[in-house]
């Protein structure tokens, strides 16, 4: 991160709002808003939000697993493809 760049006072994007975005989506480098000296608020182009989001889903998914393995819900491999042949009529 690059402070003099990276970080921006709020009266900044309020001026400058068109030129940071185009920054922002150019560089794909996050941007911290400042108001009274103090960080409020981080701007991300719209790819880098989205992959986050994803990369957040993917991690709560492997969470809830490891939760579920860990509370013994886990059938073996076997048992589990043929209750998943039976709901979709496959046997």
């Amino acid at each position: 991160m690059k402070l003099t760049e990276d970080i921006k006072p709020i009266t900044y994007m309020k001026t400058h709002s068109a030129k940071l975005i185009k920054k922002i989506k150019e560089d794909k480098r996050p941007v911290v808003i400042t108001q009274n000296g103090e960080a409020k608020a981080v701007l991300l182009d719209i790819d880098s939000y989205e992959r986050q989001k994803e990369a957040l889903l993917l991690l709560k998914i492997i969470a809830q697993g490891e939760g579920e393995i860990k509370a013994g819900k886990v059938i073996e491999q076997d048992k589990f493809f043929l209750r998943l042949e039976k709901k979709l009529g496959l046997k």
